[in-house]
């Protein structure tokens, strides 16, 4: 106390300080990001010199010495390998998927009857697009298109032998196209199915019960090579003498049975995070069993759970690449065959195909995972004000 006055008042007013700097801005997201403590000053250092030294090596590699154009091994190889390029050269060799691009798409299905696929394709891409887009409406009419009438105009296009098609047998397909089969029909069946599982591994019949539960761990006890084969040998054995399964149909049911059992544990788990006051107030409002599961407890649990969700898709795309043990050649694998090609094998042929093929599935993973962190946004409204 000073002259009757207490001296930790404040006599004069504070001198403003300046505004926050914005996350919004390049400052804002360096200094939140990047540069927050001294740590993160001294990783980012660290970061900035690994890439300062790999990244010109990785660029003149993939980009500036690589070899655009060609029709043989001559524009990939040196001359004391037989081609054109001076010994020393180190470049990837893009006119070898430039040259095969194709055939990586379409597998050896004829050149002629290739405008199938593509027209399928597109079908594809009109059906999903909409359904994508939250705010475009009739959602039902939609998905029932693209989930039921989509996969069979899709099968008498590419099989054909029907409205004066020519057949084209499933051991001519490949590449691309085999690998989004796979996925979309393993993502299109594991998902309601592994519903139907994880409601039937909680239900109270004992039956049921024991079915769901012996079904899940079977088949996530194996791994999916396991699977693919015994689809594709085991399979033939149940049916009646002179039926036969064609490969590529063993090959799905392999792969959505296998995705299935992964899907009904990821679902259990967001049927489980859901308070019981939910499904027991559904119950004082005289709902049904279905009408209580498909109003008011799936749709809570599935938002709850998309990230493991998409992590199920996202990892089914990448195991189709197993079904080459039941004879089928997918992206990766149509790759990999024609490495031995004569006229095209050199030193960096092989590496330039793989991490061609790392590409176009990380596009399709990383598509798939922004999508995912869209919806998780769209459908986070439990917390929004």
């Amino acid at each position: 106390m000073s002259n009757g006055k207490l001296s930790y008042v404040r006599a004069d007013m504070i001198a403003p300080e300046p505004p926050p700097i914005s996350n919004n801005t390049v400052a804002g997201w360096l200094r939140t990001n990047l540069l927050a403590t001294p740590k993160d000053v001294v990783l980012t250092i660290v970061a900035l010199a690994v890439l300062a030294l790999a990244l010109p090596g990785i660029i003149n590699w993939l980009f500036i010495q690589a070899s655009w154009v060609g029709s043989d091994r001559s524009v990939c190889a040196t001359i004391a390998q037989g081609g054109i390029q001076p010994d020393g050269w180190k470049g990837a060799c893009w006119a070898f998927v430039q040259d095969r691009f194709q055939q990586f798409i379409f597998g050896r299905y004829p050149l002629e009857e290739r405008w199938r696929v593509i027209l399928v394709g597109l079908m594809m891409i009109v059906l999903l697009a909409p359904l994508m887009i939250p705010k475009l409406p009739h959602k039902t009419v939609n998905a029932v298109l693209l989930f039921v009438v989509f996969p069979i105009v899709a099968f008498f296009l590419l099989h054909g032998g029907f409205f004066g098609l020519d057949r084209v047998d499933t051991p001519l397909w490949g590449g691309m196209m085999v690998t989004l089969i796979l996925s979309f029909v393993g993502i299109a069946v594991s998902f309601p199915f592994g519903i139907l599982l994880a409601l039937g591994r909680r239900s109270n019949m004992p039956v049921v019960k024991m079915f769901c539960v012996i079904f899940i761990e079977v088949i996530r006890g194996v791994p999916l090579v396991m699977v693919l084969f015994m689809a594709n040998v085991m399979l033939p054995l149940f049916l009646p003498t002179g039926w036969t399964i064609d490969n590529f149909l063993r090959a799905l049911v392999g792969v959505a049975l296998f995705a299935s059992a992964y899907m009904a544990e990821v679902i259990r788990g967001g049927l489980q995070a859901i308070p019981k006051g939910q499904a027991e107030g559904a119950d004082s409002l005289g709902l049904s069993y279905w009408q209580k599961t498909r109003l008011i407890i799936l749709p809570q649990a599935i938002k709850l759970v998309i990230p493991g969700i998409v992590n199920t898709f996202i990892g089914l795309f990448k195991d189709t690449s197993l079904v080459s043990i039941i004879g089928m050649f997918d992206l990766l694998n149509i790759i990999r065959l024609n490495f031995t090609d004569t006229t095209w094998i050199t030193p960096v042929t092989p590496l330039t195909g793989l991490i061609f093929a790392g590409f176009v599935f990380w596009i399709f993973c990383f598509g798939m995972s922004r999508y995912s962190a869209f919806m998780e946004r769209h459908l986070d409204t439990g917390h929004k004000r």
